[in-house]
Order: structure tokens, then C-alpha cells, then sequence
């Protein structure tokens, strides 16, 4: 008989810096460094038994925060959030399987936690997907820690007997045509795969051809996206673009696509950043593209978060994208409810993203499956270990093509040493990466073989032993 319960009984928190080797524009905003925060838990189950796990999020300040605030105090706050979050899981007495812990954490413990920190805070109200941020490296960690309690891959573990609830405790259908009673995360998880194909983002600053003019940068990697697609025989391509320009996002697409084509790129994929505001936008753009530019029109696998990502201020109807393209939820699908109110207003897939909680992401993975939706894995610039998570989820989860992953593009030498261990997760060969070295309990991070020294903890708590 499996030990379904565990719970928090210490946090550490860890900030580890970067630097972009090249700015990564997208939005309104530019992004030239980023922390990572890295969390141990250790967790008991009832029986006295104890394990350790770590998870690790960039703190994407401009992703999850967009506002006219500076971007210092943003940052600040954030990683003041984390370390309260520290504090809280240490204390936080719910006992259960990850999924059980994570989703009452979320629904009780984190609402209050942001709201009594806005409330004393200064600064500009922190928002729900920041927070989710903070909080992701948490339930990361609390993940893998309780696959080292059992001694197997966490992917092992999301059915019973582990899971002492079916997803009905968790999760309400849109319709008497489906049910979760009965159903665990493991029944909508495909046979993972050991390589997936590898996304490459374009940015909106990024340099497309060498006459370009882009200044080089002298540390042996591309610069400008023609020798990237040569570098790493990249077939799929994620167009940033702006979402207030018709102009320059139409010019950029063709520019792109024209790239791709000479190239023998497979796939390209538009992203707004939740920057327009009309239908109509997007709509023109699809169509002219399908009268001038039919085979790049033709190469566009889906259309990504065009709209702002409030649902409730924003209801727009958005049927008339789906119908000539399918149409992702990315910073609107915090949660599968927010998936679910996607879904009426027209969206058709979801781009799911660990720095929403391992358990948020599997709960949203299952709510979209279970209702017919497509599903993607989208990065957030992950380096080190973060890496490892999301591209695990993109394997189980079964997306419509590969995952998303742009660390090596824009900080390759902040993953060295985790490259060490595992050489295809941190650099693209033949358009891919290379899962095969993930092995062991938890997300098979490896750890003990990977030699990177920690900064001294920013937080340490260990309430109830």
C-alpha cells in the first residue's frame, strides 16, 4: 500500500541571477536579465518518512507583471513574495498527494497570502500570474520531493493509489458528456517521448538575416535567426510580435515566413502578448496572408494569446479566429476555470507553462483534453533546472508539436553545468532536444551529478520540526 499523504515540513529559497546575451523583446517591454528562484522542500509522509525536492522558476518580471511600474520594483516585490511563500509552506498543515497539496495551497493559502502582501505593500498591486510564478517553484519542488519519497518518476504517480481523490474533487465538466469520476491525470498523459521537436522564438529585436546589421556577439553562438535555423536545423518558429502595429506584425510574419520557407522550416506560430484589443486585427492579418502569402499562411500551426489575458474585463467573442486558425490560451489559462471560460468565448487550445504550478498545469492539461482541446508547451525562457519540468510536461502532455524552449538563446552558458548531465536538454540538434538523460526519482533532475554551488539561502524556514 503506497503512502498517499505528505506534507511541507521545511522551505529554502535560493535566488540565482542571469543576464541575457542578447535582449528578448516582446510586448511592450525588453527583457536583459531575469532571477531564477530556486526552492528545497522537505516533506513527511505519516509514516515518519522524509525526502527532499527542488523546483526552480524564472521570475519573468515583464511576462507576468506588465505595467508602467518600474521594472526594479517589480522585481522586488516579487522576490520579497517568494520569500514569504517560503514562510508559508513551511506552515502550511495540508497533508496529501502533490496535486491535493498544490490545489488547496492555491485555492486557501495563496489567495490570502497576496492579498494581505498587497495590502501592506507600497508598491503597485502585485497580480494573480505573478504570484503564480512565485508560488510555482514551490509546488515544483513539493513534486519532486514526493517522487523521492516513493523512489519513482513523478509521472508514476499522478493515478492511484498515490492519489487518495479522482479528478472529480478537483475538476467540474462543461457538459453531462464528460466526467472525472474515476479519472486521474495519468488517463490523459501520452507515452512520452525521448525527443521532442524544439521551438525557437523569434523576438521582436532579433536579427533575421547576417546583412542585417546585427552587432556579433563573440561567444560561438547565432545571432541572427538564418543561422540559427542553420545551426540547429530548427523546424519550428515562434513569431513575437506586436500587437499595436499592423504594419510592422503583418511585414514581420512575410519576413519570417519567407526565411522559413528557403529554409525548410516546417512550422511557424504567431504570439501577440495579450496586445490587441480587436478581433478584426488578427482576422485581416490571417486573411491577407491567405490571398498574398498562401504557403506561409499554410505553415502557421496555431495563433497564440492575441487578446488580454483578463477574461473577465476582456469576454471577447473569438470565434472568428478559430475558424481560420487554431487559437491558444496562454497567459489567460492560469487555471483550468480560466480554460474553461476560454473555451465559451471561442479559444480552442491551451499553451500550458510550469511557472503556473506543476499541479495547475496538469489539472488544465486534463480539463482540455477531456473537452477536446489542443494543447502546447510554452517556455519561459527556462535555464538550469527549470528546464527540466517543462519539457517532462510536454512530453506526458502530448501537444500538437514539441515544446517551446529558448534558454539557449538568450542565457546558453547560465545551463552548463546542468548541460553536463544532460547535453540534449540544453542545446537543439536536428531541430530537437534530447529527453533520454532524465532518469530517476522525481523530474530525474539528477542532481548529486550536477556541481553547481548555491548562493547562501535567502529564506530558511523549517516550522514544524
Amino acid at each position: 500500500m503506497a503512502h498517499n499523504c505528505a506534507r511541507c515540513i521545511g522551505a529554502e529559497l535560493y535566488f540565482l541571477p542571469v543576464k541575457t546575451r542578447i535582449p528578448l523583446k516582446f510586448g511592450h517591454e525588453t527583457l536583459t536579465s531575469v532571477t531564477c528562484a530556486r526552492v528545497r522542500l522537505v516533506i513527511e509522509d505519516e509514516a515518519g518518512n522524509k525526502a527532499e525536492g527542488w523546483g526552480e522558476t524564472p521570475l519573468s518580471v515583464q511576462w507576468a507583471w506588465p505595467s508602467q511600474a518600474s521594472y526594479e520594483e517589480r522585481h522586488a516585490l516579487m522576490k520579497e513574495f517568494c520569500k514569504r511563500l517560503a514562510a508559508r509552506w513551511a506552515e502550511f498543515d495540508h497533508s496529501g498527494h502533490p496535486i491535493e497539496v498544490g490545489h488547496e495551497f492555491m485555492r486557501s493559502a495563496l489567495p490570502a497570502l497576496l492579498d494581505q502582501f498587497n495590502a501592506q505593500s507600497a508598491g503597485p498591486p502585485m497580480p494573480w500570474l505573478a504570484a503564480l510564478i512565485c508560488c510555482s517553484a514551490f509546488d515544483i519542488a513539493f513534486h519532486d520531493a514526493y517522487g523521492h519519497l516513493h523512489g519513482r518518476p513523478i509521472y508514476e504517480l499522478y493515478s492511484a493509489p498515490y492519489m487518495a481523490h479522482d479528478l472529480s474533487r478537483y475538476l467540474t465538466p462543461a457538459s453531462s458528456d464528460v466526467s472525472f469520476a474515476g479519472r486521474y491525470p495519468s488517463d490523459y498523459f501520452v507515452q512520452a517521448p525521448d525527443r521532442l521537436l524544439a521551438w525557437h522564438l523569434v523576438g521582436g529585436n532579433d536579427f533575421l538575416r547576417p546583412e542585417d546589421g546585427a552587432a556579433p556577439v563573440d561567444d560561438g553562438y547565432p545571432v541572427v535567426l538564418d543561422d540559427w535555423i542553420t545551426a540547429d536545423q530548427l523546424a519550428c518558429l515562434k513569431i513575437k510580435l506586436r500587437g499595436n502595429d499592423e504594419k510592422w506584425d503583418y511585414k514581420r510574419i512575410v519576413e519570417v515566413g519567407r526565411i522559413a520557407l528557403e529554409r525548410g522550416v516546417t512550422w511557424l506560430t504567431c504570439d501577440f502578448n495579450c496586445t490587441v484589443l480587436e478581433v478584426g486585427y488578427v482576422v485581416d492579418m490571417l486573411d491577407r496572408l491567405l490571398y498574398e502569402h498562401p504557403k506561409i499562411y499554410a505553415m502557421i500551426l496555431y495563433v497564440e494569446q492575441p487578446f488580454p489575458y483578463d477574461l473577465d474585463q476582456y469576454s471577447i467573442d473569438v470565434h472568428a479566429v478559430s475558424a481560420r486558425k487554431p487559437l491558444f490560451m496562454d497567459e489567460s489559462a492560469h487555471d483550468w476555470q480560466h480554460v474553461a471560460r476560454g473555451r465559451e468565448l471561442g479559444w480552442t487550445g491551451v499553451a500550458l507553462k510550469t511557472c503556473k504550478t506543476q499541479t495547475g498545469a496538469l489539472l488544465s492539461l486534463c480539463w482540455a483534453k477531456a473537452h477536446g482541446m489542443t494543447l502546447m508547451v510554452q517556455d519561459l525562457t527556462n535555464p538550469m533546472l527549470a528546464q527540466i519540468p517543462h519539457v517532462l510536461l510536454a512530453a506526458h502532455a502530448g501537444t500538437i508539436a514539441g515544446v517551446e524552449t529558448n534558454a539557449m538563446q538568450f542565457y546558453p552558458e547560465a545551463s552548463a553545468l546542468e548541460q553536463e548531465v544532460h547535453p540534449g536538454l540544453y542545446r537543439r540538434r536536428h531541430g530537437s532536444v534530447d529527453l533520454s538523460t532524465i532518469k530517476g526519482p522525481g523530474f530525474g533532475y539528477r542532481l548529486p551529478e550536477i556541481n553547481r554551488p548555491l548562493p547562501p539561502a535567502e529564506a530558511t524556514f523549517f516550522a514544524k520540526q
